[in-house]
């Protein structure tokens, strides 16, 4: 594995990049020099959006180039909250000296707002110490899909606070972090609970080795995450539902030279995942969720040279306590490099996905867990198994015949074990509030699609791509119903002048139409942003998005946004 280091925003991180992206770093291999990078992340006035995220499995194509050729892999951006993981920023080398301080603070219609304030602190040439705090969501009146213009007043606020140290000793860097979330939420009316809340906070401490020329290298860490979902709909409407969840995260990587092209590396990883509050039914002692053990054992040798770059491996992923125990996946990728930058590529990865409290607000932050222990083939589950990935295959051909072009077609098949989706249960009768409720079944996945991109210095960027996917469910297609079958979308980027940036884009999701239960209205955002540099250091932006005033859905039975806009100040010092 090889690690570098940056500092985003002025958040410093700790990269594992596999060797198959090792091209797009190189650097001399000088057992006397440590290279630190610095880069600075620039205002990217699109907020992303994960809703999204997990709407389908992530699709990972390796990437590689002999000369500088950028493969960036940008997903959707939206307003629409729930927002979730953000991608990740690639920005431009430049000298150290930076400005240390970042805050930006936007406000729209609909309540969106937008708050995020960083500050890194130097506190010596080897030691570094961020602090970070964000804020954003939404309180506005949205109109509910499937009924007569009916109005449900929405609010969705998320709060995350950051604080990461980092010491670099000679060989070996040291990262301390911690980090805290909150997610405040309300559900649609007639819903079984009213509002929700999820809190979560988390432990880590680190050490990667930086010496990428020993002979011998290693990585360890421990993680300790908690979360809580305040609400579930597991006994009917008694209070007090709360669940915890504590999980125990331990990693660690040792990698064995074996000249300078190939190594041999065994990584271990350990999840004990412990549960408390509500946990059991009190009027029977059913029990909903037990402590249990997941290890994942991933030896993998590697080939790297001018012409190839292998990696070949095996999953080996055992559980204690709950889930199937034992079970096996490739972990394969194969990359010819020919003509300078032309690449053919074959991938075959699979592995263990845990579906863990964070996983599950992912996936659908609206969905219960409820008091009922049926079988797979209903689909709702009390408390999910993980998804196991046991084959996601891809083949592909990359390709720069340009500077500053580049285009990329794939296709794949992907199979997968317990996918974890949600069902919609309307009111009736019997259960007079509505609800989601988390669902599993065995899916396959064939997908098909290309990407293209050109840059013009930094002056004009455009890229688009499609990709389409065609799914399967072994026991209830109502679980493909959020699944995306065409995906589509279409950028511009354009910076005129050294202040002024303007970004124009456009993104299309259609999912799966299941006859005689739902189909979620595509999403169809086109969107628009730009940002002003004032002064030095003092920016003003503005971003709009669904200009075409679309009425589309992220999760079933629940609005995005119509038009709507946000606009602000950012500052560094």
């Amino acid at each position: 594995m090889k690690r570098s280091h940056y500092i985003i925003g002025g958040l410093a991180l700790a990269i594992s990049m596999p060797s198959c992206l090792q091209a797009q770093t190189t650097q001399p291999k000088d057992t006397t020099m440590n290279r630190t990078v610095v880069v600075e992340q620039k205002y990217n006035p699109d907020i992303m959006d994960a809703s999204k995220v997990n709407v389908l499995p992530k699709v990972e194509e390796p990437t590689v180039s002999k000369k500088e050729v950028e493969y960036a892999t940008t997903f959707f951006p939206a307003t629409s909250v729930p927002a979730g993981l953000m991608n990740p920023y690639t920005g431009k080398e430049i000298q150290p000296g930076t400005t240390p301080g970042y805050v930006r603070a936007g406000y729209g219609n609909l309540g969106n707002l937008d708050v995020l304030a960083n500050y890194l602190f130097h506190l010596s040439k080897k030691d570094k110490l961020n602090v970070r705090f964000q804020m954003d969501g939404m309180d506005g009146k949205l109109t509910l899909p499937f009924t007569n213009g009916e109005k449900w007043n929405a609010f969705y606020y998320r709060t995350r606070a950051n604080v990461d140290y980092t010491h670099q000793f000679d060989k070996l860097n040291l990262n301390i972090a911690g980090n805290f979330g909150l997610s405040n939420f309300n559900f649609k009316p007639e819903s079984v609970n009213s509002k929700q809340k999820f809190t979560s906070g988390d432990f880590h401490a680190g050490i990667h080795f930086i010496d990428e020329t020993a002979p011998l290298r290693f990585n360890a860490e421990t993680n300790l995450l908690m979360y809580e979902r305040q609400h579930n709909m597991i006994n009917e409407y008694e209070a007090g539902t709360g669940i915890k969840e504590t999980i125990i995260r331990t990693k660690g990587d040792v990698t064995g030279a074996i000249g300078d092209q190939q190594s041999v590396t065994i990584a271990l990883e350990m999840n004990n995942l412990l549960y408390s509050g509500y946990t059991k039914n009190i009027s029977n002692g059913d029990e909903y969720f037990k402590n249990y053990t997941t290890l994942l054992l991933n030896p993998y040798y590697e080939l790297d040279n001018d012409d190839w770059k292998l990696h070949i491996g095996a999953n080996v992923d055992l559980s204690f306590g709950f889930d199937k125990s034992f079970r096996v996946s490739p972990d394969i990728t194969a990359q010819y490099i020919f003509s300078d930058s032309y690449v053919l590529y074959a991938k075959a990865t699979g592995g263990k996905q845990l579906n863990d409290f964070r996983k599950l607000e992912s996936i659908c932050p609206y969905g219960e867990l409820p008091d009922v222990n049926s079988t797979a083939t209903l689909g709702y589950v009390q408390r999910p198994y993980d998804t196991y990935e046991q084959i996601n295959g891809s083949i592909g051909f990359k390709a720069s015949p340009y500077s500053g072009l580049w285009f990329n077609v794939f296709g794949g098949y992907q199979n997968l074990k317990n996918d974890l989706s949600y069902l919609g249960f309307e009111a009736n009768d019997i259960q007079p509030e509505s609800y989601l409720s988390f669902a599993q079944d065995n899916t396959n996945n064939l997908y098909l699609g290309g990407e293209i991109s050109y840059d013009y210095k930094d002056i004009l960027g455009i890229s688009a791509k499609y990709t389409y996917r065609n799914w399967d469910s072994k026991a209830d297609e109502r679980l493909l119903v959020m699944k995306p079958v065409g995906e589509m979308s279409f950028s511009i980027r354009i910076h005129p002048i050294s202040a002024l940036n303007v970004n124009l884009g456009y993104d299309y999701i259609n999912r799966k139409e299941v006859k005689e239960y739902a189909e979620m209205t595509a999403i169809s955002d086109l969107h628009i942003g730009a940002s002003y540099n004032v002064f030095k250091g003092v920016s003003v932006y503005a971003q709009v998005h669904n200009l075409l005033n679309k009425k589309y859905q992220y999760y079933l039975g629940y609005p995005a946004q119509g038009f709507n806009f946000l606009g602000g100040l950012s500052f560094r010092f």
